[in-house]
């Protein structure tokens, strides 16, 4: 697997396999392509891509304020300067929506789409919750590891203190400049897509108890995407690409070699 910078700064790996569609991973917010390991391992004979999105990990960002095109613009400058036509692509939570708005914009790319615990249409309360969050990051200028205590079980974390260590230690990692100005993208997202121009075939999933991404929003989304399936995750929490590794790849390779 080679790993590199793009002229624009995106830092990526890229696991070259010539006879396959590469599949591109898209990390959510406050974390870094390294959450995609499980998903690396287990299509080590895919073509794959994981990158770090702008202002995360090695990538920089030096614009003062961002959208979701500027994501869109960072993954079709990355795919064009490795000349790649078409890829699978992967989105998780904010990654999901930087997925959406690339499909939208750049729907000829596009092989497949799979969005991976996605926001959908808050209610009142749950916008209240996610605005508390962010004022609270803004505030104490740091990450809070309760964050763990959504996305993963506590009998996960338990058995597995190395993954919660390694999340944390990416948390606190964080430029909290940068994170704060993707983090406000997320919680203010006001789900205005024009999802007609979604054409690709998509694959929806959440984890049956993700608290933020939850089977309503993407029961909702299945119905107003067309050509699109919906998978719910059992016993998952929001990062159930790793505690649900197994059921996810799976879905996830079912569903690309259907659509390959």
């Amino acid at each position: 697997m080679a790993f590199g910078t793009t002229s624009s700064g995106t830092f990526y790996y890229f696991n070259n396999k010539q006879q396959s569609i590469p599949i591109v991973f898209i990390h959510g917010v406050g974390l870094t392509h390294e959450i995609w390991e499980p998903q690396l391992n287990f299509f080590k004979d895919y073509s794959t891509i994981s990158y770090d999105i702008l202002g995360h990990g090695k990538t920089l960002l030096d614009k003062r304020e961002i959208s979701f095109d500027d994501f869109s613009d960072q993954l079709i400058n990355l795919i064009d300067e490795l000349k790649i036509d078409k890829i699978h692509l992967v989105g998780f939570s904010i990654g999901s929506l930087i997925a959406r708005n690339f499909a939208i914009r750049f729907n000829d790319r596009i092989k497949s789409l799979i969005l991976l615990c996605s926001i959908y249409k808050r209610s009142h309360e749950q916008q209240k919750i996610v605005n508390q969050r962010f004022d609270q990051a803004k505030k104490e200028l740091k990450l809070s590891k309760l964050a763990l205590k959504r996305w993963f079980t506590d009998e996960y974390l338990e058995k597995n203190p190395n993954i919660y260590e390694k999340i944390t230690s990416i948390l606190s990692a964080n430029n909290m400049e940068n994170f704060l100005k993707v983090y406000e993208l997320f919680v203010a997202h006001k789900n205005d897509e024009d999802f007609n121009k979604i054409k690709a075939k998509t694959l929806i999933m959440t984890g049956e108890h993700d608290t933020g991404s939850t089977t309503a929003m993407s029961e909702e989304l299945n119905k107003i995407i067309k050509d699109s399936q919906l998978k719910i995750i059992n016993n998952g929490k929001h990062l159930c690409g790793i505690e649900c590794a197994d059921n996810v790849n799976l879905t996830i390779k079912n569903f690309i070699d259907k659509n390959e």
